[in-house]
C-alpha cells in the first residue's frame, strides 16, 4: 500500500495500526499470563509466547470471549472487533487482485486500479464506513497509479506474466479469508460494533 504514493499511505497506516494493536494485546496478555503486570516489567517479553492465547485467530476468539473482552453492543479495542477489520481490508484486497489479473473486456480494455479498487471498496469496506471516509477513498482510487505500475509491484512486465502470480497470491488469500470469516461466524462476530 505504501508504494501506491501519499493518497494510500492512510490506508496503509491504518491496517499498521491495527496491527500494532493486536500485537500490543497478545503481548499483554503473554505477560499476564507470566505473572508480569507493571509496564516496567514488559520490554523483557518482545514476542508473545507462541502457545499464548494469541497463537491462532481461533484460541484469541475464545480467550478474548471467556475473558469478556468483545463486547457485542459497544465498540471495544478487542483482538476479534480489530481482527474484523482487518479481514474486511482483506477482502477489499482480494476483490482488486481478482479484478487485476481480469483480462480485457470486449473492447479490449483492461479496467483501471482505481475502477477495481473502487469497486472492492464498495463491496467489502463501504457499507461499514461512514460517509466521510467513503468520499476520502474516492481520491484515493482517483489517485492511483497505472495498471503497469501495479504489474511492477508484482515484478512482472506484462498482464499475461502477472495472471499466474496474482492467481497464487488470490488463492492464499482467499484461504486466510474463508477461515477467518468462518471462525467469525460461529461466534457471531462478522458486525462487532
Amino acid at each position: 500500500m505504501e508504494s501506491l504514493g501519499t493518497m494510500a499511505s492512510f490506508f496503509s497506516q491504518k491496517v499498521k495500526e491495527k496491527v500494532v494493536l493486536i500485537q500490543q494485546l497478545s503481548l499483554k496478555h503473554s505477560a499476564e499470563a507470566h505473572g508480569i503486570r507493571g509496564p516496567a516489567e514488559r520490554p523483557r517479553l518482545q514476542s508473545p509466547v507462541r502457545n499464548g492465547a494469541y497463537r491462532s485467530v481461533r484460541s484469541m476468539v475464545e480467550m478474548e470471549l471467556k475473558a469478556g473482552a468483545v463486547d457485542f453492543s459497544h465498540r471495544t479495542d478487542s483482538g476479534c472487533r480489530t481482527l474484523l477489520r482487518l479481514h474486511r481490508s482483506l477482502l477489499w484486497l482480494k476483490l482488486m487482485l481478482e479484478g487485476l489479473a481480469e483480462g480485457p473486456d470486449a473492447d479490449g480494455q483492461y479496467r483501471t486500479p482505481g475502477e477495481l479498487s473502487r469497486d472492492a471498496y464498495m463491496v467489502a469496506l463501504a457499507p461499514h464506513h461512514p460517509w466521510v471516509l467513503r468520499q476520502a477513498a474516492e481520491f484515493v482510487f482517483l489517485a492511483l497509479p497505472d495498471r503497469q505500475y501495479f504489474l511492477q509491484l508484482v515484478c512482472v512486465q506484462n498482464q499475461q506474466e502477472a495472471v499466474p502470480i496474482l492467481r497464487i497470491i488470490i488463492h492464499a488469500l482467499t484461504l486466510v479469508h474463508t477461515r477467518t470469516q468462518q471462525i467469525l461466524a460461529e461466534h457471531g462476530m462478522l458486525e462487532l460494533p
